[in-house]
């Protein structure tokens, strides 16, 4: 009944409303739900769909002075047991991530692409504490603690933009539905 009473404040929450439902359709890409046929393809989606999550958590995580790019890249070109790394130029600010190709993936199709996000996430997280662990003297066990501690910062996002989606995803559908 306010709301009928007040135009000024029904005008000004269906912008908020509107101006919300575009920072979450930004944010979440849209993720083929079939994946494509021939594993080109699906080298090429994923890496499209790296890209753009790349580029949402560059500005996230406040850096966008910095070009990065994403490859998709086979197993036998990364470590053993590792699904993507990081090779950056500090003083030019050029970073390439690499993640697995979907050819050498056992997840299914939109796990795999979730931990392409992940892995995009995790490497960035490594650029952005780059100058802070430089000068320490490195060993495979402060290693290993980076590694435990990034993939917590990392999954925690993850979680919280989740969350935040789906929390719009329901208020959307609850408009809908009135």
């Amino acid at each position: 009944m306010l709301l009928r009473f007040s135009p000024g404040l029904f005008r000004f929450t269906i912008l908020i409303l509107l101006a919300l439902g575009n920072i979450f359709a930004q944010a979440t890409s849209a993720v083929p739900v079939v994946p494509p046929d021939s594993a080109k393809e699906r080298s090429i989606v994923a890496e499209r769909y790296a890209s753009e999550r790349l580029a949402m958590w560059q500005k996230r995580l406040n850096l966008q002075d910095w070009n990065i790019a994403v490859q998709v890249t086979r197993a036998t070109e990364l470590k053993p047991k590792t699904l993507g790394n990081i090779h950056w130029d500090a003083e030019k600010k050029t970073a390439v991530i690499r993640v697995l190709d979907p050819a050498d993936y056992k997840l299914p199709y939109n796990e795999m692409l979730q931990d392409l996000e992940f892995t995009v996430v995790h490497e960035l997280i490594h650029l952005e504490l780059s100058p802070v662990l430089a000068p320490l003297q490195r060993n495979d066990a402060n290693r290993r603690e980076e590694e435990h501690a990034v993939n917590h910062m990392a999954d925690a996002l993850l979680k919280l933009e989740r969350q935040t989606h789906a929390i719009a995803q329901n208020t959307q559908t609850a408009q809908a539905q009135e």
